[in-house]
Formats: structure tokens, sequence, C-alpha cells
């Protein structure tokens, strides 16, 4: 397959890219600075800017199988924005798979029916700037006809991937503290390939 990943040099675009190598697919990575990336066997690496249309247009000139984002919001409108124009570009051509990594604030309240978690006081982030790029993100997603999937891990440390964790359709698994990095991209590459999860949010936790 040949999968573009946004964020490819975060800490779980990171996990993804270096899964989709090891499996043998073809990967696409488009970033700011292309040395802070390593070139390997499969890795095609193009430069550019999320918040560009037509850096994001030429990523797409290849025939691409599937997308996976993992794009943050370090505080800014790059996920939002970036986005957009992934949707946009997607849609142009005709590309359905998307994958993208978000947040638990972002999943249904167990509490307070018709709230989101980061609402009802469920979260224990008292900021709520990245929920609510990531609240965007999922309502973007909502009005496509995209086969689209958001990815929505509790607290997030670094950690290899673990295998054993627990994913619930649209809300977090009940007691859920925390999940891994590692277990985060391998979740989110192998939805990507599986389509187990088709335009829903999936919690993520141990």
């Amino acid at each position: 397959m040949k999968l573009v990943i946004f964020g490819a040099t975060g800490r779980v675009g990171s996990e993804v890219t270096s899964l989709a190598l090891k499996d043998g697919h073809e990967v696409i990575a488009l970033v700011r600075e292309p040395e802070n990336i390593k070139e390997t066997k499969g890795l095609t690496v193009i430069k550019g800017n999320v918040f560009e249309k037509e850096d994001i247009e030429k990523v797409f000139t290849h025939k691409i199988d599937g997308v996976i984002s993992a794009l943050g919001t370090d505080r800014t409108t790059t996920l939002t924005a970036g986005i957009a124009n992934i949707i946009l570009a997607m849609e142009k051509a005709a590309v359905k798979r998307i994958v993208t990594i978000g947040t638990a604030g972002i999943l249904d309240s167990r509490v307070v029916p018709g709230q989101f978690r980061f609402q009802s006081g469920e979260s224990r982030q008292k900021a709520t700037f990245a929920a609510e790029e990531h609240l965007k993100v999922y309502q973007m997603l909502k009005e496509t006809s995209l086969a689209w999937t958001i990815a929505c891990p509790t607290y997030l440390p670094d950690g290899i991937a673990e295998g054993h964790y627990r994913v619930e359709k649209n809300v977090l698994p009940i007691d859920g503290m925390k999940i891994s990095v590692g277990d985060t991209a391998q979740f989110a590459y192998e939805e990507c390939l599986n389509e187990h999860f088709i335009r829903a949010r999936v919690g993520l936790a141990y």
C-alpha cells in the first residue's frame, strides 16, 4: 500500500511511519524540515507546510491508498488548517481513507448526555483549546463522505507498544487512565489498513 503520513516527525507520527515501513508499505511524508526525518527505503519525503494547499496537493499526485494524520495543535491552528486542506486534497484526488489522532476530550461524556468529555468535566485537562481544535476536526470530517476514523487516546506518555489496550467506539473505556505513544501509533496504523471503525471516534486506554 501507499500511505501518506502527516506529522511524521512527531511522537505518534514517527512511530506510525516506522510501522508502515517495517511492513513494506510505501510512505510519503510531508514535512517542514526534511532534515529532521531519516531517509529510509520506501520513504518519500516532500518538503512543505500543511497551511499551504499547493504543498498538500503535491502529495496526492501519487496514487494513495490511505492517509494517517498525527498533526497536533501545538497551541496554534495548525491542526484545523491542515485537516481542512487535507480534506480538500483527498476529495480532489478521490482518496477516501483517513485516520487522525484526536484526544479523549472529544469523546462522548458518560455522565452528561449530549456533552463531550472536555465539556462535562470528565477530562483532567483544564485548558480546552486543544480539545476545541480536535472537535472542529471531528465536525469537519463528519461533513465529508470520507471513510474517516479518529483515534482518541487519553493521557499519552512516551512508551513502546505493549499490545494490550482497550478500545471503545465514541467513548473512553471505563476507568481508562493512559495509553502509550507506541500503542496509539499501533492502533492508528492497523485501523488505517483494517477499517474496523469507519466514521467513528475511538477511545483508547489501558
